[in-house]
């Protein structure tokens, strides 16, 4: 067994009636009890150890007797309130007669058995060290607030959800802001909207503890709006458990600084294009005579491009040989550096091409110096001297450029993109590509020939220059495609700024000699380093953003997005796809029938492109036509389409069922030079009587072909076939230029039919449209027909013939054949 353990002695305790009296006189605290006349009733023990008073001599006296009256006076209010029935509390200086003490006092007033104020209790407490802390403190504090306050670089004190805590008179300054006005906003009300995102991303790995702090250059908003360019350096206090307080934020403005960069960058670039610009080839070494750039002229007649010759030395990529012996020449830049002089080539010398011919030069050498007049590079000046070399350069420019606008050409654009990316770098901006094109190109040749079409591209590129800056190149890409590149952009929006004027400009086109040409464009816009960070996939990416458009039907400009892929692959899988679909027999026509108002007899039928593999539908015809549209392929489907529909109208012909076929023609159909032989041919290899052929063309196909289309349609309404206008209401709608072509019916949209029973407007414009058209004497089909309510309406409006859901959907000739064969 273990042995017990002794138990512990605990020391003695006072008896339980001495506990008030140990408390009493023990506390560090002074405890009294006045009467109503002030006079001490109890005094405990401390006052002894604090004020050096016989507690006992105190009972009796008066208060202002004991702690004198300066004392009193300062605590008199308190000791008011006490005697008046209420706790009071005082926080002030306690003398001793020797030195200050701080002391914080409670008053509590006695009360007797009636509620009457009979006496108050006090208590204070010495509080001289905490006094003393707190104003070492606030000392401290208004020592940083002043340090804070007058410091010559902008000082800000900012929350974590980026609102101010406080700002001092430089930011303010620096800013235009006055400091109530600055605490009022926080960090994205004044940051350049651009820069907000890098700061935020930064300020985000602070408060996650992944840096200590950042350094930014950003650019801030003045209150007048300006720009100010200032570099940041921000670090975060947190509390003693970890958590963020504030951000402290240093700031210097450097606009100054910018606009010398600026400024500088300017004078490179000027520098740039004019040694890009001059006759003479120039190259430039570094002190060890290794290339650093060679201007155009240099690299045709080295054969060496900058890039590939950047870093060599001097005598490998220009290569100097006696035109007598054939013997090496020194490399006269030696010479100058060495001697610190220009130093000319002298006698007849040759230059070597990289390619082994030889160019007789005259070339001038000469050191380039810094500031301080040290060396810090070469230059070499030479030109050819042969009598070919206006023939080389003018060759050299062939090559780089397009014959028929002089711009540069395909052949140059990589280069040009790869600088402006270098610009934009630079810079530390944005840069862009713009793919523009002419909507239907091919309709200006065919109508007005290749010549023609010629003058008006030249026409178009120089409209284009006229909204481009200096830095801006514009190239031709082919046919007719333009690539824009934009090596200085602040924000996209000066991107989708400049479409909208090369758009403007661009179909305002005029050539001498023509009609009006109403040509349309469509842009795809590309952003560096946004959306890819080399020129291939600048390229790739503007051209995929100009399909987006085309693929909307409309003309316009769209920025590049990553979802535009998607698209492209399932166009480019649509396209693949649609050129074995004719050859596999995967296209049918389907066909919609067209009623009488009033009898609801078939009166017609709409032959309808559907696309169909395996017994199902392989693409929605709106997804596959503006394919065939883009790619030419409309051409061959709709040959064949309009081939099909009259061989199968001639059959019902044949059966007793002679109802007109309609056939919708587009565009590049229509406004082929060869169209109109292809429609005799279909209708005489067809044997159908031209009056059950009708043909559905769109109001801009009829209204903005000019003269060359009146005359079309005048050679075949008098072959017999009819006309009808496809969608009307939708395009032009306009009833006053009717009149002036062979149109046998007008086609009434179905997005005015959807809502003539709803909408009091629509309706109003339905039925006006459908009595002038009537009194023109057009027949009025109206499409989309899918309720009683609409039938009805337009039957009463004067509509001739409905179609739609109600009357049928679109079928395959054998049903539609079964349609007609049903008793009416």
């Amino acid at each position: 067994m273990r042995p017990h353990k002794p138990a512990e002695v605990s020391p003695s305790l006072p008896d339980a009636s001495d506990w008030p009296a140990r408390v009493a006189h023990g506390t560090p605290a002074l405890l009294a009890y006045l009467d109503l006349e002030q006079r001490f009733r109890f005094v405990n023990d401390t006052h002894r150890r604090w004020l050096g008073l016989d507690p006992q001599q105190l009972l009796g006296q008066r208060l202002v007797d004991v702690v004198g009256r300066r004392n009193h006076a300062l605590a008199e209010a308190a000791l008011a309130r006490a005697y008046a029935g209420q706790m009071a509390s005082y926080e002030g200086e306690l003398h001793d007669g020797h030195r200050p003490r701080y002391a914080h006092g409670n008053f509590q007033p006695d009360f007797d058995a009636d509620g009457r104020v009979r006496g108050i209790f006090t208590a204070l407490v010495d509080i001289t060290e905490r006094r003393t802390l707190e104003l070492k403190l606030h000392e401290s504090e208004q020592r940083f607030f002043a340090a804070f306050q007058h410091a010559a670089i902008g000082m800000a004190l900012t929350r974590p959800d980026g609102r101010f805590v406080r700002v001092n008179a430089a930011v303010c300054q620096m800013l235009g802001y006055r400091e109530e006005e600055l605490l009022q906003l926080d960090i994205a009300a004044v940051t350049h909207p651009d820069d907000l995102a890098a700061d935020a991303e930064l300020m985000a790995q602070l408060l996650a503890g992944q840096r200590e702090s950042y350094q930014l250059e950003k650019r801030n908003f003045h209150k007048d709006g300006r720009v100010v360019h200032i570099q940041l350096s921000v670090s975060l206090v947190r509390d003693e458990q970890g958590a963020p307080l504030y951000f402290v934020s240093q700031v210097q403005n450097i606009s100054q600084r910018k606009a010398f960069e600026d400024a500088l960058h300017r004078e490179r670039e000027l520098a740039e294009v004019t040694l890009r610009s001059i006759g003479d080839a120039v190259i430039t070494t570094d002190p060890q005579l290794r290339i650093t750039s060679l201007n155009p002229i240099a690299e045709a007649m080295t054969g060496w491009t900058g890039i590939e010759a950047a870093g060599r030395p001097i005598e490998e990529i220009f290569q100097l040989f006696d035109a007598r012996s054939g013997d090496a020449v020194a490399n006269p830049l030696r010479a100058a550096i060495g001697h610190n002089s220009i130093v000319d080539l002298a006698g007849r010398t040759l230059l070597r091409h990289r390619h082994g011919f030889d160019t007789p030069v005259e070339d001038s050498s000469a050191p380039i110096h810094d500031h301080a007049g040290n060396v810090i590079g070469g230059v070499l000046v030479f030109h050819d001297v042969s009598e070919t070399r206006a023939l080389a350069l003018k060759m050299i420019h062939l090559t780089q450029h397009d014959t028929l606008t002089g711009l540069p050409n395909r052949s140059q654009l990589h280069e040009h993109i790869g600088q402006a990316i270098a610009t934009a770098n630079r810079r530390q901006q944005r840069a862009a590509l713009l793919y523009v094109d002419i909507d239907n190109f091919k309709q200006v040749n065919q109508l007005h020939g290749h010549a023609a079409g010629d003058r008006v591209l030249r026409a178009f590129a120089a409209q284009l220059q006229h909204c481009l800056s200096g830095d801006d190149l514009l190239s031709r890409y082919g046919g007719d495609e333009f690539v824009a590149v934009l090596p200085h952009l602040e924000s996209a929006g000066e991107a989708a700024s400049l479409c909208q004027r090369l758009i403007n400009h661009g179909e305002q086109t005029r050539v001498d000699g023509l009609p009006e040409l109403g040509l349309r464009l469509s842009i795809g816009i590309s952003v560096y380093p946004d959306d890819a960070v080399e020129p291939d996939g600048l390229l790739q990416h503007a051209e995929t953003a100009l399909v987006a458009v085309k693929a909307q039907g409309l003309h316009g400009y769209r920025f590049f997005t990553a979802s535009m892929n998607e698209r492209a692959q399932a166009r480019r899988r649509i396209e693949a796809a649609l050129r074995q679909a004719q050859p596999r027999h995967e296209l049918e026509l389907h066909y919609q029938p067209k009623v009488d108002a009033h009898s609801g007899r078939i009166v017609g039928a709409e032959a309808l492109l559907r696309w169909q593999a395996d017994g199902h539908e392989a693409y929605a015809p709106d997804q596959f036509i503006p394919v065939a549209e883009d790619t030419g392929l409309i051409l061959p489907i709709g040959a064949w389409a309009l081939r099909r529909a009259c061989r199968q109208a001639r059959r019902w012909q044949d059966l007793g069922h002679a109802i007109p076929v309609s056939v919708n023609v587009s565009p590049l159909q229509f406004q082929h030079a060869e169209f109109y032989n292809w429609l005799d041919e279909v209708l005489e290899e067809s044997g159908l009587a031209t009056g059950l052929l009708e043909l559905e063309l769109t109001e801009r196909m009829v209204m903005s072909g000019g003269d060359a289309t009146t005359g079309l349609l005048q050679r075949i309404k008098r072959r017999g076939v009819r006309l009808s206008l496809d969608d009307f209401g939708t395009g032009y709608c306009s009833l006053s230029y009717l009149k002036h072509f062979p149109i046998d019916a007008l086609k009434i949209d179905r997005v005015f039919v959807r809502d003539i029973t709803s909408d009091r407007d629509t309706a109003t414009i339905t039925s006006a449209i459908i009595a002038m058209a009537r009194s023109l004497n057009k027949d009025v089909i109206a499409e989309g027909v899918e309720t009683y309510e609409q039938g009805a309406f337009l039957r009463h409006a004067g509509c001739s013939q409905l179609q739609g859901f109600l009357y049928g959907a679109a079928m395959p000739a054998a049903a539609f054949e079964q349609r007609l064969a049903e008793p009416t």
